[in-house]
């Protein structure tokens, strides 16, 4: 199978946990009515995106409730579920974790944000997402029966070495569940989605949060699905909206073939590699 229905939940997330799991649970429903494969949800999806929340929604991984029912709307659809990320507690540290689940609701990966976003931009945004959180340290990257995936969250788009690991390793293509900013995402969003699909010749998606103004981090919204010629196949405004595409992953060999990117590689030269 090399055509895949994705949906993209770009739903909005209050300061209610049981509100946002009961948004997740009817994009779900409603993206498996459309007969979507692979469901996707934002970063934090059950959280407002802030440092004291996150200690306050923060779950262990075998007590948590939110990965509980996600895992019995991907076993009750028979769909792979992203659940974006949620505050994964493990001992006394907190992780920006996300989840992947297949068909049968089963975990088959996770992925530790990588890359904290600690960031200080004059006139624009602070935040230290440091504070609270604890870095992953893994490469994640997961076999499905369309292809493999490579996983990572929000900031760690920015981070080419990230993904051309995950692309080393097989990934075809890239998921990026994420929450950009009023100030970093009018600027960047769409160009470092563009640029890993491009650099990598893969597909590459992003899918955000809503646009919440009653909240005190504000989403930039437009999640997107960028495809390996660099070109944005979707991307969304602020609202709230549940977006279905389908992509089909022999545009990623027609692509190389065209233009051998990966086989040009000077590998004798320079290569990255994971430690």
């Amino acid at each position: 199978m090399t055509k895949i229905k994705i949906a993209l939940c770009q739903m909005n997330v209050i300061d209610n946990k049981q509100e946002n799991i009961l948004k997740a649970t009817s994009m779900i429903n409603e993206a498996a009515s459309f007969d979507s494969d692979f469901v996707v949800l934002p970063e934090m999806f059950n959280c407002p995106y802030s440092n004291e929340k996150f200690i306050e929604y923060a779950e262990e991984e075998k007590l948590s409730s939110t990965l509980d029912i996600i895992s019995k709307l991907a076993k009750k659809n028979e769909i792979y579920i992203l659940a974006g990320s949620i505050p994964e507690k493990e001992n006394s540290k907190i992780y920006n974790t996300s989840y992947l689940f297949d068909r049968k609701g089963k975990i088959i990966a996770k992925h530790r944000k990588m890359h904290l976003f600690d960031v200080d931009v004059k006139d624009g945004i602070y935040f230290k997402e440091s504070d609270t959180l604890t870095p992953g340290n893994e490469f994640n990257v997961a076999e499905t029966e369309f292809s493999k995936i490579g996983m990572g969250i929000c900031y760690d788009v920015r981070f080419p070495q990230l993904a051309q690991i995950n692309v080393k390793k097989g990934a075809e293509i890239l998921f990026y569940p994420g929450a950009f900013n009023m100030t970093t995402g009018p600027a960047h969003w769409e160009l470092l989605f563009r640029s890993r699909a491009l650099d990598n010749q893969v597909f590459c998606i992003g899918v955000a949060p809503a646009l919440n103004e009653d909240a005190d981090y504000h989403s930039y919204g437009h999640s997107i699905a960028v495809n390996p010629w660099g070109e944005v196949i979707c991307q969304l405004e602020y609202g709230e909206e549940l977006k279905i595409i389908e992509i089909d992953l022999d545009e990623i060999k027609k692509v190389r073939e065209e233009i051998p990117v990966l086989k040009n590689k000077r590998n004798d030269l320079y290569e990255i590699i994971e430690k």
